[in-house]
């Protein structure tokens, strides 16, 4: 089974605004909301991909709510634990003319003393020999620099193979405990190796460097470049077609799902490689916070080029 944890979850609220101007009254032209945050979006993909998994978040309030009934109406089974805080709301402003998207995300309340240690006590409970854990994105205030690499170290414990998506200090700690994977994109991995890293040769290097360092899989995410997959006995570049940009949100977390899909199911490479690209290139055609179509991303696959490095 695979399991998502999303310890700052959020309702995704996405509005479209043609020709948006700071500091006038713009008027939406289109809105939706999504159950947000990462580790749920990568629950929502692998729900489009016919694989089941388990989020595992920690939720309040009405909006708290919103994301427990949503995840519920399309068969996602929830690990939740409920606070009395109101779970954030972020804003994605889409600008379909200037071509812009920007997000204006809130940080998050505090969680109470010890829940994410319940949280944490009630997952690797459930963990088995085979499990997969996919810790990502921001954590709330409150919590020390170190939870990813104390719940990667956890999870192993219990038999899981844990991937890991975050940045910053929440990444350098948790590089610490060895996981399966991590996928960073570019300014992420530079923050990691404390350089500048600007073309997909600088990631190939860097990301050797931490495969030296016990990481199983270091996946760079390029933007409209496409990515990079390193595995110890495999490096291969993925490119992808340009394709219309409804929302470039979760683009990443789509390639953590496939990711986490492949491994489950024991793809090859270079299929693991030409499904996570083609996933989330997909998911940058969708409006939201949404899942691509499974039929969208089947077909993209033969238009993803790989080249062995």
């Amino acid at each position: 089974m695979i399991y998502t944890v999303t310890l700052n979850p959020a309702l995704d609220k996405t509005v479209q605004i043609p020709n948006f101007h700071p500091g006038e009254v713009n008027r939406i032209a289109a809105l939706r909301t999504d159950p947000g945050g990462k580790g749920i979006n990568v629950s929502k993909v692998l729900h489009a991909l016919a694989e089941p998994s388990v989020a595992a978040a920690i939720l309040g309030g009405a909006a708290g709510q919103r994301i427990a009934d949503a995840l519920q109406a399309i068969g996602v089974e929830g690990l939740f634990l409920f606070t009395q805080h109101e779970t954030r709301t972020n804003l994605k402003l889409i600008d379909p003319v200037q071509h812009t998207n920007t997000d204006i995300n809130e940080p998050g309340a505090p969680v109470p003393p010890g829940t994410a240690d319940a949280l944490l006590t009630n997952l690797t409970a459930r963990l088995t020999d085979g499990d997969l854990v996919v810790l990502s994105g921001s954590v709330p205030a409150g919590l020390p620099e170190t939870v990813y690499r104390d719940w990667t170290l956890a999870c192993k414990k219990a038999g899981a193979a844990v991937f890991l998506d975050a940045d910053g200090a929440l990444l350098r700690h948790g590089l610490e405990a060895q996981p399966a994977l991590i996928k960073p994109n570019l300014a992420e991995l530079s923050g990691v190796t404390g350089r500048p890293l600007q073309t997909a040769e600088d990631a190939a290097q860097a990301a050797r460097a931490l495969l030296a360092r016990g990481v199983g899989c270091v996946a760079v995410t390029l933007g409209a470049d496409g990515a990079l997959f390193c595995w110890p006995d495999c490096m291969l570049r993925a490119e992808c077609p340009r394709v219309p940009v409804g929302s470039t949100v979760g683009a990443g977390d789509s390639v953590v799902a496939a990711l986490a899909y492949a491994r489950q199911h024991g793809l090859a490479r270079a299929d693991a490689a030409r499904l996570a690209m083609a996933a989330g290139t997909a998911n940058v055609m969708c409006s939201g916070t949404q899942a691509a179509p499974y039929q969208d991303i089947t077909q993209l696959l033969p238009q993803i080029r790989l080249t062995q490095l």
